[in-house]
């Protein structure tokens, strides 16, 4: 997944979790962000951040804050903190990630109980719901997921559960918007809920994979799987 136009800023502050103020060429912007997660870990004073932008001009922000520079004891990481870039980065990826054939029919939400898996895949006999969750929580070389509680979360997995029992495969894939670490965990201190239904899917037979990102200021795509330790 590519961003046509990127540029850098510093960032000053999040007023909410819809916009970020940020330094661009000595000018304060309000930007958009495109995660409205935490992040408290990523959007720190002074953060260097790059942001996407828009070539719609009846757009009230002209910008969209997509990435952001991590300073860490191992240097800096570059991190994409777009929420919407996994999926995309996934459908990119799945015709050539080895978990089915170049035949595969793979399609974009789809609806299954009371949820909406993001892709269904049908591969000859076999048919297959995966659910795509955006990973940018890091501590030493250690991604986590989620970085806060998510109900909504936990019933997308326990509808995978309940496809696999139906006899459909199932799968949860974990991208992990950087590159450079080293295992991917539930985030049990933030939502132990999570972390048990994660572990009850494992062993019901739900398919988790995780996987990194090669990550540049202005694209994110997948590139190798990483240890899952459901601890």
């Amino acid at each position: 997944m590519k961003y046509k136009n990127v540029i850098e800023g510093v960032f000053l502050s999040r007023p909410n979790r819809f916009i970020a103020q940020v330094l661009v060429d000595g000018k304060e912007e309000t930007v958009h962000v495109k995660n409205t997660g935490r992040c408290k870990e990523l959007l720190v004073d002074n953060a260097r951040v790059y942001l996407s932008v828009s070539d719609n001009p009846a757009r009230k922000t002209k910008y969209d804050l997509v990435a952001v520079e991590k300073v860490t004891d191992r240097g800096a990481l570059l991190i994409n903190m777009d929420s919407q870039i996994p999926n995309d980065a996934v459908a990119e990826w799945l015709p050539v990630s080895g978990l089915f054939s170049e035949s595969a029919v793979i399609r974009r939400e789809y609806t299954f109980g009371k949820s909406r898996f993001d892709f269904f895949v049908q591969d000859a006999d076999k048919k297959a719901f995966i659910e795509v969750k955006g990973v940018t929580l890091e501590n030493d070389g250690v991604v986590s997921f989620p970085d806060a509680p998510t109900e909504r979360g936990v019933k997308h997995i326990e509808e995978l559960i309940s496809a696999l029992e139906q006899g459909y495969e199932s799968y949860i894939v974990f991208v992990v918007q950087m590159k450079g670490v080293v295992e991917f965990r539930p985030n049990r201190e933030r939502h132990p809920q999570f972390a048990d239904v994660l572990k009850k899917a494992d062993e019901a037979g739900v398919k988790i994979v995780a996987v990194d990102c090669l990550v540049a200021a202005d694209e994110m795509k997948i590139d190798s799987e990483i240890k899952v330790n459901l601890l």
